[in-house]
């Protein structure tokens, strides 16, 4: 598919990603200068983009970017949220200059800038959005790539990739790509084996689905908890309900009650036993004493 060589060809899982990135698929408004890669149009208006020609111009592009011996000198942007994650993760893998978010006007012409840079190669992820740095580009000489739209106007860009810049998954998948085929150009990684890093690296993650997915997986989490404990909490499958009855039978109710009586019968029998053998001397035979009389003495006469 390449016209350099056949190594540097697609191959059917590429195709296939692209397909379900929806990198193909364009808008019903078409510049005069994308007109070139267009494939052909809908019956609803949307115009379709060639993914032959996608190809060929990442291609092209990834070997502008490994011919700059300084990796640092590479600047990748990107002002739209969608694809400042995809930079960052470029330029964390290919050691470029990520440069996420709001661009500061001057960075490339005013040197008394405190962040002042002088890169020798530019990547875009939007041409409209990144109009400042394509516009400062043009006043340094700096060779600029530029993922395009069908809508998107070509002035300043030297290498042009259409694509669609629109979708969030489309944006990643193209960083994806471009990172992936520069790192087999410099030889960091093999050709014949796949990128162990996942596509979805690269994928815009909103805060709120990033919270509400973290509060999913801790209720799963809590539930998967719950029923272990549930099930180690449980009788044994082994445990047969005649042997709780045997159980019960066997009560010591039975024996309880005779310990007592033989306990109320010995106690019965000391109170019985006469007392002519104790001693009383205690405080209560007084009472017993001063309660009889004492008998007159008997008068002589």
């Amino acid at each position: 598919m390449s016209q350099y060589c056949k190594a540097t060809d697609p191959t059917q899982e590429d195709v296939q990603q692209m397909l379900a990135c929806q990198v193909h698929i364009g808008t019903r408004n078409l510049n005069s200068h994308m007109t070139r890669y267009m494939w052909k149009r809908r019956a609803d208006g949307i115009y379709l983009i060639d993914l032959h020609k996608t190809w060929q111009k990442l291609m092209l592009a990834a070997r502008m970017i490994a011919a700059v011996e300084n990796k640092a000198d590479v600047c990748v942007i990107s002002a739209r949220p969608w694809g400042q994650r995809a930079v960052l993760k470029f330029a964390h893998y290919t050691g470029a200059t990520a440069i996420s978010g709001r661009f500061t006007p001057g960075t490339f012409t005013n040197q008394i800038q405190e962040k002042f840079i002088e890169p020798r190669l530019l990547i875009l992820t939007d041409p409209r959005t990144d109009h400042q740095p394509l516009k400062e580009s043009s006043y340094a000489n700096t060779p600029t790539i530029a993922f395009c739209h069908t809508d998107n106007a070509l002035n300043y860009v030297d290498c042009a990739i259409p694509a669609n810049n629109k979708a969030k998954h489309s944006i990643g998948l193209m960083w994806w790509l471009l990172c992936r085929e520069v790192l087999r150009i410099r030889g960091e990684i093999p050709r014949n084996t796949p990128w162990d890093i996942m596509v979805d690296l690269f994928f815009y993650r909103d805060e709120a689905e990033r919270i509400e997915e973290e509060k999913e997986e801790k209720l799963e989490h809590a539930a998967a908890e719950t029923s272990d404990w549930a099930n180690t909490t449980e009788a044994p499958s082994s445990w047969d309900a005649s042997q709780g009855s045997e159980w019960g039978a066997t009560s010591a109710t039975a024996e309880w009650g005779a310990e007592g009586a033989a306990g109320g019968a010995a106690a019965a029998a000391v109170a019985a036993a006469p007392a002519s053998g104790w001693e009383t001397t205690g405080w209560d035979a007084a009472p017993a004493a001063a309660a009889a009389p004492a008998a007159a003495p008997a008068e002589s006469f």
